[in-house]
């Protein structure tokens, strides 16, 4: 059931294994969870004879190639000369999208070590850095990334609001951010819920950057809506 990243002719059905998926997503981003804590629920999730893999396969959790493609649609031409840091890198789910389109120069940034050891293994990155994505500086320096992308790195106990600094910071000027998440979580995290957009309009107010598009996707995570802001660095 794996196979179809849509579902044409009405809403999805959702089986025993999408709904054992949706619990352990559900428990990453449980109400209070901290960093520390969703770390430690990566870790045990890979580490389960590859069940992470196969609860996030696509047609079931289609988000990197939502951003895959979002990237790709941005960047038509010298897609092989574009620096990319992929946030939330998990095990490398995105950088397998970005490869497929022609991109080759791809780093991950990634807090959870165990699904980063993961990624390592399939020979997708150049870099790898293994911090967390906060107002805390990162030890990338400044102006080196085409683009930052992330999917399903926004959420309870994830990239907090302060992170988006760090984002237009290790961007380029004229280079893209790519944050692709659960819409509902604009409303139902409280770290984002009436911050991230006003923050995200201050910094465009600021000229940090200027909002590209922002597109409300279907079929995000099973059948729930994601949505995919793209935003140019100033």
């Amino acid at each position: 059931m794996c196979e179809v990243p849509c579902h044409p002719g009405g809403p999805k059905v959702w089986d025993d294994e999408d709904k054992e998926a949706s619990r352990e997503v559900d428990n990453s981003y449980r109400k209070g969870i901290t960093p520390t804590e969703a770390i430690q629920h990566y870790s045990r999730w890979v580490d389960d004879d590859q069940k992470y893999e196969k609860d996030m396969c696509p047609g079931r959790y289609n988000g990197p190639m939502i951003a895959g493609k979002a990237v790709a649609d941005y960047f038509e031409c010298d897609r092989e000369k574009k620096k990319i840091v992929d946030i939330g890198a998990g095990t490398g789910f995105v950088a397998e999208q970005l490869r497929s389109h022609g991109f080759v120069h791809i780093d991950a940034l990634e807090p959870c070590n165990t699904m980063l050891q993961r990624a390592r293994k399939k020979g997708l990155y150049e870099e790898c850095y293994n911090e967390y994505l906060c107002g805390v500086p990162l030890s990338i320096p400044t102006d080196t990334y085409d683009c930052a992308v992330t999917s399903g790195g926004m959420g309870e106990g994830h990239i907090p609001c302060s992170g988006i600094l760090e984002l237009i910071r290790i961007v380029k000027p004229g280079g893209i951010i790519c944050i692709v998440m659960r819409e509902t979580f604009l409303r139902e995290v409280d770290e984002y819920k009436d911050r991230l957009e006003p923050l995200m309009d201050s910094l465009e107010k600021d000229r940090k950057w200027r909002q590209v598009s922002r597109v409300i996707v279907p079929n995000y995570f099973i059948d729930i809506a994601g949505i995919v802001f793209l935003y140019c660095v100033i």
